[in-house]
């Protein structure tokens, strides 16, 4: 069998878990609802179990280390996770630090948008573009930025937090506590939410029969719009303006060679694409005017396979900026490397 990494994806909801080729190719995956209310202690011993779960079911896996991606905060170069809103009780934990020690084997820690913006410039739509911007639209707004070859971390890996650009003056407060934020205006939440309010229980609008006279979500909307419903094909406008800012903005600070967009959001991608196109078209300077917007290609699979690819991929460019377990950090190259010559054979 070819040289394999762990991969796990953290998310607030849903623990991933998978076996990972260099070629990016995914060969089991796991996956469970995540743990998040019980601590940091409950779900390390999910990613714990999960591991076992997939090394189970192949037992000869050449596994030479473990890819791990988790929402942010976190630096990836001390391996700490500091204080994610979705996790509750995670507080400076050492990531890094307890899995090393857990399975002997090198670990490598990304923050969540930046791990799928790696895995879509190497396996999906970005393949062979020199930098990319990820922009994940899904109940927040994420993103990660590719560079020149590299993940740009900014101070303490906190650069690219592109949900919290601040784009307006009003609107909905973000959870953060600010007004204006692009997640705030221009998530699936944010659009569900305004289709909410458009909206009422039992007024027999397509929006709410497709909700079940529930909360009218993001998704609701999309499905709607694809119907030729009025109401709906409104909210998308507006959504492709505020996305259209957004995305400008992105272009005029990174100038990429082109802008990913996944996220569950991306699923209307189609009904988006015109009019952010013209949003740019009208507010970004001429020379930024004419970078494509493209869809994601590897779903829920780019945080997986950009995770695993900061192990299989180590040293190469999209990565090297990224490996900073040495002899500064509290575990040492050195005995990494042994307890992985240990578990080198069958």
């Amino acid at each position: 069998m070819s040289t394999l990494a762990l991969a796990f994806d953290l998310g607030g909801t849903e623990l991933r878990g998978a076996l990972v080729e260099r070629s990016g190719d995914v060969v089991v995956r796991v996956s469970a609802p995540t743990m998040a209310g019980a601590g940091s202690e409950a779900v390390i011993g999910q990613i714990i179990t999960l591991a076992g779960t997939l090394l189970k079911e192949h037992p000869q896996a050449k596994v030479v280390g473990i890819g791990m991606c988790a929402p942010g905060p976190l630096d990836p170069k001390a391996g700490i996770v500091i204080g994610p809103p979705t996790l509750a009780g995670w507080h400076n934990v050492p990531l890094i630090d307890i899995l090393s020690r857990q399975f002997g084997l090198p670990v490598r820690l990304e923050n969540d948008a930046n791990a799928a913006a790696l895995g879509e410039w190497r396996f999906g739509a970005g393949r062979g573009s020199g930098s990319l911007v990820f922009v994940t639209v899904s109940t927040g707004i994420g993103g990660g930025v590719v560079a020149d070859g590299h993940i740009y971390h900014g101070r303490r890996g906190l650069a690219a937090e592109i949900g919290h650009m601040t784009i307006t003056g009003e609107g909905e407060r973000c959870f953060c506590g600010a007004v204006g934020c692009f997640e705030a205006v221009a998530s699936g939440t944010a659009l569900g939410r305004r289709a909410t309010k458009l909206t009422a229980a039992g007024d027999g609008s397509l929006l709410r029969r497709l909700s079940n006279d529930g909360d009218v979500s993001a998704r609701h909307v999309v499905e709607a719009a694809r119907a030729g419903d009025a109401s709906a094909l409104d909210l998308v406008e507006a959504e492709a303006k505020w996305l259209g800012i957004g995305f400008t903005n992105l272009l005029h600070l990174y100038s990429p060679d082109l802008i990913v967009m996944g996220g569950g959001l991306a699923n209307g991608f189609d009904l988006l694409a015109p009019l952010i196109r013209t949003t740019i078209e009208t507010r970004a300077m001429p020379a930024y005017r004419d970078v494509p917007i493209v869809p994601a290609e590897l779903g829920d699979r780019a945080g997986l396979v950009g995770a695993a690819s900061l192990i299989l991929w180590e040293g190469e460019p999209g990565t090297a900026l990224a490996m900073v377990q040495d002899e500064e950090t509290k575990n040492g190259a050195g005995g990494q490397a042994g307890a992985l010559n240990q578990r080198s054979g069958p």
